[in-house]
C-alpha cells in the first residue's frame, strides 16, 4: 500500500501506487407502497423492501451510469426519489460498507494475499475494545485493531467478536470499516466516511475478478480519479431556483 493521494481522489482513499482499482456503489435500500391501503397514521402500506443498483435510479431519472457517477447528479431531491409507480429509495449510505456485501468480498480478497488470517482494520469511529493505536491518515484519523478474513466472512462478526462496537449511525447493523489491508499490503479495502462507495485496490487479477461478479455495482477506476461530486461530467446538476 503507497501513500495517500489528492484529498478526493480514488488514490486519497485507498493509497497510490496499487495496480488496478475497482469503485463499489452502495446500493439503496428500495421501498414499495401500496397507493389503496393505509395504516391508521395515513400513510401507505408498505409491500415490498429491497436493495436497488444506482443504474435503477438512473434509469427512471434519465442519467447515465459511468465509473464516477454520483448519486447526487442521478437523484437530486426528494422529487427524483419517489415515482407513481409506488416505489422510492433512500438517501445512499455514506461511509457504510454493507456486512453483507464485505463478506461476499472476502472470496476475492481470499485468493489475492497470502496473509488472509493476518488484517489490519481501521475504523473512523473507535467503540472497540480491540482498537489499540490510532492511525493518522489525512482528513481521517482512524483506530486500528486486527482481524482475519474467516472473521470479515461472517457478516455478524462484528457483533460476535467485537462486543459493544455497533454503528453509529441509525438503521444500520454492525460497526463502519474505514480501512482494511492484509499484513502483506496485497490490497487494501476503503470506505471514506462522506462518500457512498466503496474503492478495492490491489492486483490486476484482483479488480478483474471484483469487476466480473454480478453481486457488485462495480467499475473500473484510476487513482488520479476525482470522487467529488465534481468528477461526474456526464450527469449535470438541476437548476435550482
Amino acid at each position: 500500500m503507497g501513500r495517500a493521494g489528492r484529498w478526493a481522489t480514488v488514490g486519497g482513499v485507498a493509497a497510490t501506487g496499487c495496480d488496478a482499482y475497482v469503485r463499489l456503489l452502495h446500493p439503496v435500500s428500495a421501498h414499495l407502497s401500496d397507493a389503496d391501503t393505509l395504516d391508521e397514521q395515513g400513510v401507505h402500506h408498505e409491500v415490498e423492501h429491497t436493495r436497488w443498483p444506482w443504474a435503477e435510479v438512473a434509469r427512471r431519472n434519465g442519467r447515465v451510469m459511468h465509473p464516477l457517477v454520483q448519486w447526487s447528479r442521478i437523484s437530486d431531491g426528494d422529487q427524483s426519489r419517489d415515482w407513481a409507480d409506488g416505489w422510492r429509495v433512500d438517501q445512499s449510505d455514506d461511509g457504510w460498507f454493507d456486512p453483507d456485501d464485505l463478506a461476499v468480498l472476502t472470496r476475492h480478497l481470499r485468493t489475492a494475499t497470502q496473509t488472509p488470517e493476518d488484517l489490519v482494520v481501521g475504523a473512523w469511529d473507535e467503540t472497540s475494545s480491540r482498537a489499540r493505536q490510532l492511525m493518522h491518515w489525512p482528513g481521517r484519523d482512524m483506530w486500528q485493531f486486527r482481524s482475519s478474513l474467516s472473521e470479515l466472512a461472517d457478516p455478524t462478526w462484528a457483533h460476535r467478536i467485537v462486543p459493544g462496537w455497533e454503528s453509529t449511525r441509525y438503521g444500520h447493523e454492525g460497526p463502519r470499516t474505514s480501512m482494511i489491508w492484509p499484513e502483506d499490503h496485497a490490497w487494501v479495502v476503503a470506505s471514506e466516511e462522506d462518500w457512498d462507495s466503496t474503492i478495492v485496490a490491489g492486483s490486476r487479477a484482483l479488480v478483474d475478478g471484483v469487476l466480473a461478479n454480478d453481486h457488485f455495482e462495480a467499475f473500473e477506476v484510476h487513482e488520479d480519479d476525482d470522487l467529488s461530486w465534481d468528477g461526474d461530467l456526464l450527469n449535470p446538476r438541476l437548476a435550482s431556483c
